[in-house]
């Protein structure tokens, strides 16, 4: 459909909304992985309160007997594939709001119990049970959630892609600061925990009065509408308009136009265009699922190439990682700022350049090359200083090395995820752009889950 006559975003709000909804969708995930600390305090067999979120802990000891961090970060991504899977072909058959509140509501109940299980006494593993199975949920709401402000994307100008990913970076460093926060509070470890565990609450929070907020906006209407029918109609009688106007002065504007001219009845004219489109629109999901996948096959392939290299060693590998420098304030600072705050900060910063350009292009060779040159990461961060390891070398233990491949693979990573999400809606039809949306959104989910397996192959070889 033409957009030349949209609506402006005043004070752009839906563009500030849809940044703050990236930001909700993460809030859970990043909130998890940052706060390992606390987490193994508990499974460690401590009391309930040991280990605030920025406590100093090492990935040894008994808390390690659990593979805490690369159970966390598997179980995130794989109800994340299945849900999302499910999603790209049913996104249909549910309203759109009862999706997006649904979820957000549902994230925040479990998110509450988690910040709850703080002031809960329990031994090591109904904790780590149900931590999991709340990791499960969470994350099952999130791929839903994701799926369906990805669709809505689709159809929303490429910016509000860029906008929407880019508060999705601030997620991590929201989360990322919290802990900084946390360890250089002074306050007891429980009430550390809680205060930390309460903050995605509050996100969540603002984050469904955003989306509240789009229901009313003019601008986000426009886009948004889905019966795409009753817009097509619209700017038929546009069209009709202009052909009146045009008709006057003997000047046909376009061949549908000019055979617009041929009947009399314009209703019967507006029926007849409206016709193959609401047949489109009526066709099964699975086909036109296929079309669009033709379509966009090798960008979604790159997007789910940079996510496996990605969560491949970030955290399990990465979160091991210490200063060289010996005991200090900057060892115990060392991994949240160089490990989760540094790769957020950079992954940000390579999500917003795309507002600024887009390359490679679409149809650029050389997309997949530097996709596939994030693999030496790998090695690189599997050769960093990781104290304990049994088999590979330490071949970069200076903290500089570790801190110039950080700043690489983050921001590569921001980067290319940033713009393949906004390269696949180039590549199809209009109306087909939901559905594209929709597939990305499992191919993302689909490189998460295979970077959370190959981690526990990755945590084997040190």
């Amino acid at each position: 459909m033409a957009r030349g006559n949209a609506p402006r975003d005043s004070y752009h709000l839906v563009g500030i909304s849809f940044f703050i909804l990236g930001l909700g969708t993460l809030l859970p995930w990043n909130f998890f992985i940052t706060a390992f600390p606390y987490f193994q305090g508990r499974l460690s067999g401590a009391n309930s309160t040991a280990g605030s979120p920025g406590a100093n802990h090492t990935s040894s000891g008994p808390a390690d007997a659990f593979n805490f961090n690369n159970w966390v970060t598997l179980l995130s991504q794989l109800p994340l594939l299945l849900f999302t899977l499910l999603n790209s072909f049913l996104y249909q058959c549910i309203p759109e709001t009862v999706r997006i509140l649904g979820s957000l509501l549902a994230i925040l109940f479990l998110f509450a119990l988690t910040a709850a299980l703080v002031k809960v006494d329990m031994s090591p593993r109904p904790f780590f049970s149900i931590t999991l199975a709340s990791v499960w949920f969470i994350n099952s709401f999130c791929a839903v959630l994701q799926g369906s402000l990805f669709g809505q994307l689709g159809t929303m100008p490429s910016t509000y892609n860029t906008l929407f990913l880019s508060g999705q970076g601030l997620a991590g460093i929201s989360a990322a600061l919290a802990m900084l926060l946390s360890m250089a509070s002074g306050v007891d470890s429980e009430t550390s925990a809680l205060g930390y565990f309460i903050t995605p609450c509050v996100g969540i929070l603002v984050s469904i009065g955003c989306y509240l907020s789009l229901l009313h906006l003019e601008f986000a209407r426009y886009y948004l509408a889905k019966k795409p029918s009753q817009g097509r109609a619209r700017e038929l009688e546009t069209k009709t308009e202009l052909l009146q106007a045009d008709e006057k002065n003997g000047i046909p504007n376009s061949p549908q136009q000019a055979a617009l001219t041929v009947d009399l009845d314009p209703e019967k004219e507006l029926e007849k265009e409206l016709k193959p489109e609401l047949e489109e629109s009526q066709k099964p999901g699975k086909p036109s699922v296929l079309v669009v996948f033709r379509k966009i096959w090798l960008v979604a392939l790159c997007l789910v190439l940079v996510f496996t290299v990605t969560l491949s060693v970030f955290p399990a590998i990465t979160a091991m990682v210490t200063s060289s420098t010996g005991p200090g304030k900057w060892s115990r600072y060392f991994n949240p700022i160089c490990c989760f705050l540094l790769f957020n900060l950079m992954d940000c910063l390579g999500r917003s350049l795309t507002s600024y350009f887009l390359w490679p292009d679409e149809n650029s060779r050389l997309l997949p090359l530097l996709v596939c040159l994030r693999f030496l990461f790998v090695p690189l961060f599997l050769l960093c200083h990781v104290p304990e390891r049994a088999r590979l070398p330490i071949l970069f233990p200076q903290d500089a090395c570790f801190i110039t491949f950080m700043l690489l693979f983050a921001g590569s990573n921001g980067y290319l995820v940033s713009l393949t999400m906004c390269l696949a809606p180039r590549k199809v039809l209009p109306h087909e752009k939901e559905v594209a949306g929709a597939l990305m959104t499992f191919f993302l989910a689909l490189g998460l889950s295979c970077g959370a397996s190959l981690s526990f192959l990755f945590k084997a070889l040190l």
